[in-house]
């Protein structure tokens, strides 16, 4: 019997909170007496590995890594768009908290932006700072496994 998996081994993807990884496996494992079928994901950063049942798949907002047709969109988001300077510390970084954990790249990339405009005018607090730090992280190591894109576009993201 044939599955249709969603990824294939091999697959880069994103996993939100943690950054890219490679589907290196598609294994039935028996967790707490249970037999389901899990992705085997090796994280690029961190060195660590992940295990996720194939039918969680869509709920833990795993996506594909994105395409150079969308580094367009990322550049824009970049160069434009506003930041709101009204909200508290503690209100922008449940908001920037929230856009991470969906995964999207823009809206990761919408973060990086604010906190980076922010950081321009006045020190970031601890928690903000560590945030910046990740969300560049995951936007870079993404940027470096799309098929196509240059050092030189990867480095103005720097």
């Amino acid at each position: 019997m044939e599955v249709d998996y969603l990824f294939q081994i091999g697959d880069n993807i994103v996993y939100p909170m943690h950054g890219v990884g490679i589907i290196k496996a598609i294994e039935d494992k028996e967790i707490s007496g249970k037999n389901q079928q899990y992705y085997v994901i090796n994280m690029l950063l961190g060195n660590m590995q992940v295990m996720i049942p194939t039918d969680k798949i869509l709920s833990s907002r795993i996506r594909p890594v994105t395409d150079i047709l969308a580094l367009k969109h990322i550049i824009h988001i970049f160069q434009h768009g506003e930041s709101d300077r009204l909200l508290t510390w503690k209100q922008r970084y449940k908001v920037n908290t929230d856009k991470i954990k969906t995964g999207n790249i823009q809206e990761g990339a919408e973060v990086i932006r604010d906190l980076m405009r922010m950081k321009k005018e006045k020190a970031l607090n601890t928690s903000e700072k560590k945030m910046l730090d990740n969300a560049h992280e995951f936007l870079i190591s993404e940027l470096g496994v799309i098929k196509g894109i240059t050092d030189h576009q990867i480095n103005s993201f720097c």
